[in-house]
């Protein structure tokens, strides 16, 4: 089904000439959860999203779906225990997009250090107990020094005592919404970008019943009308629950920063992604993560208070990120200059909260009776032999020596809260990637709540837990060979074979959809017929508008095949310029973001000042 430029403006066209049951407010993945949950649910739905989407942040993570081994640090099973289970949920509904990748976890003998190797022992047998994956293949490895080394023989030798394998998942984070967005409008809903909520309509009781919204291409301001309205605008939770207030202004979110940095796999080698101790006392860890030929590692967590549209790296974000880099990977040396691409990102944490984060924290110390115990009273509990409240006693054994500063910016939980506000608002905000389906399943069952009390219409909620994503139809127990089969449709349509692969890894169950152009298509000037096919499959049905949203977030050219970017830059931008008919002006000006996009990828401004 098209989702394009024009469905865009049909879909504008028509959020204004009826009432929806629901509109949302945010294009992330929150926003693109509830959208996908809405209209398979029959909901008359609308989504804006003031950028691209995925643009604020659900395009600037880590880039893994985590089982949350992270917070393990302290304890926190109960998040533990839904992380892993919505892991699996996620490789269910959309089986082509994240991929297990086993994570390595070096332990060094350093003051302040996470783990030492009986507390990472604990850790993952938890993990593997929560993730339902002991006494199987992927089951966590206990590791010693001389194993650690063997396996990355390029890291830190000195203070190494040894370390653990438990497993992960990569993920394309910006893929993930655009596959839920694209779902989302196959069933109907009304969805555009660059649309901003600019203030609320209410109705004779102060209720909000619909958004006065612009047209962030047109200028255009207009009306939507809904009985619900929910925010899904993650960092922007806060200016959006505010429009119409100027008292009793609500201050709930907490954002911190988080920063990427990549560089040439020839610079570092890691065979699979590491997270480890930053080494300096801090409490933080880092990730190094293979992908594609290059190795990317963050993240910084620190508190921001700046440009929620625009957080950016500075010389401080590098120089730590280096240092510590540097320090675990001594033959790296590693400067500013081979840093390739970057991306810096906000974390929409909730303030108040002091549940456990990935990164930050104290470290306590358990004894092998409370880890017996709480091993014991957690297998229990998933068995259904014991109660939520055993294993919170069992935690609470240990929560003294464990409990994570409440001021710390990394350690700000990152779970999710569901508010209702006074004027019928209705909020989603926090949360992580992994979450984002059972986010929104609690929010619609509020949603189909209200309507049915207050408006008198039924609704029965999608089980969301079996429903795939777009370009998701695949059988999540035989997904490389389902994508190898479409692979070879693809040979068959003129593609070699690495490129057709390629298609077939990004865009699943869809890549016949991508194949099936060759039949009105040739390769464009200066473009390979793998790139100009899924250049006008983006625009045609991924809603791609600009060279911005096609290098950066329906591919990951930008940050991953940066060396082959500069030679491409030019004849995509003339090929979007051909279909969309623009002006010399316009073309130029979309060239100009992407120099803009560019220079800061590249951190220029840094380089020439390291000069």
């Amino acid at each position: 089904m098209r989702f394009s430029k024009d469905t865009r403006q049909r879909a504008i066209e028509k959020l204004q000439d009826r009432t929806l049951e629901l509109l949302i407010i945010g294009g992330g993945i929150t926003g693109a959860g509830v959208a996908i949950q809405a209209a398979a649910s029959g909901l008359e739905t609308g989504l804006i999203e003031m950028q691209d989407f995925a643009e604020g942040t659900s395009s600037r993570s880590t880039k893994l779906v985590h089982g949350g081994i992270r917070y393990l640090k302290q304890f926190d099973v109960e998040v533990v225990s839904d992380t892993v289970q919505e892991r699996a949920v996620v490789q269910q509904i959309a089986p082509h997009i994240p991929k297990a990748d086993p994570m390595l976890l070096p332990v060094y003998d350093e003051p302040n250090a996470t783990f030492n190797m009986f507390r990472l022992k604990v850790a993952m047998d938890l993990y593997d107990l929560l993730a339902g994956v002991s006494n199987s293949p992927l089951a966590n490895k206990t590791l010693t020094k001389e194993e650690v080394l063997e396996r990355e023989p390029q890291i830190k030798a000195e203070g190494l005592v040894g370390g653990g394998q438990y497993l992960d998942y990569n993920n394309n984070d910006a893929r993930l919404v655009i596959e839920n967005i694209k779902r989302a409008n196959q069933d109907g809903a009304l969805i555009a970008s660059r649309v901003k909520a600019e203030s609320f309509l209410f109705d004779e009781e102060g209720q909000i019943n619909g958004v006065i919204a612009k047209d962030m291409l047109s200028g255009e301001t207009f009306e939507i009308k809904a009985r619900t309205v929910i925010n899904t605008s993650g960092p922007w939770s806060d200016l959006v629950r505010n429009l119409n207030k100027e008292d009793d202004q609500i201050q709930q979110m907490r954002p911190t920063k988080g920063v990427h940095l990549v560089v040439d796999n020839s610079k570092i080698k890691v065979p699979q992604p590491t997270y480890f101790d930053t080494g300096l006392g801090d409490g933080r860890m880092v990730f190094v993560i293979p992908r594609e030929n290059k190795t990317y590692f963050g993240t910084t967590d620190t508190d921001y208070t700046g440009d929620l549209a625009h957080p950016t790296v500075t010389q401080e974000d590098v120089d730590y990120l280096l240092g510590i880099v540097n320090n675990r990977f001594p033959e790296a040396n590693i400067s500013i200059h081979d840093v390739e691409s970057s991306w810096a990102g906000l974390r929409p944490l909730i303030s108040g909260n002091k549940a456990s984060d990935y990164n930050g924290g104290n470290n306590g110390s358990i004894s092998d009776e409370s880890f017996d115990h709480l091993i014991s009273t957690v297998g229990s509990y998933l068995n259904k032999e014991t109660t939520r409240e055993d294993v919170e006693e069992a935690i609470g054994q240990i929560e003294t020596s464990t409990s994570e500063k409440a001021n710390d910016p990394s350690a700000v939980s990152r779970g999710s809260s569901l508010d209702i506000d006074d004027n019928g608002l209705i909020t989603l905000a926090g949360g992580k990637i992994t979450d984002y389906r059972k986010m929104a399943e609690g929010a619609m069952k509020a949603i189909i709540e209200i309507l049915s009390t207050q408006y008198q219409k039924q609704f029965t909620l999608v089980n969301s837990k079996t429903y795939p994503v777009s370009g998701g139809e695949l059988n999540p127990a035989n997904v490389d060979s389902e994508l190898e089969t479409f692979a070879q449709l693809g040979v068959k349509r003129g593609l070699d074979k690495e490129d057709a692969r390629y298609i077939a890894r990004v865009f699943g169950s869809n890549a016949p959809r991508v194949f099936n152009l060759v039949t009105t298509l040739e390769a464009a000037e200066g473009l390979s017929l793998r790139d100009t096919l899924v250049l006008h499959y983006t625009m045609r049905e991924e809603m791609a508008l600009t060279p911005v949203d096609y290098f950066l977030r329906r591919t990951n050219h930008l940050l991953f095949m940066r060396e082959t970017l500069d030679d491409l830059t030019l004849p995509i931008t003339n090929e979007m310029a051909r279909y969309f008919e623009w002006s010399e002006e316009e073309k130029q000006a979309h060239l100009d973001e992407l120099a803009a996009v560019l220079a800061e990828n590249d951190l220029k401004e840094l380089k020439e000042n390291a000069k």
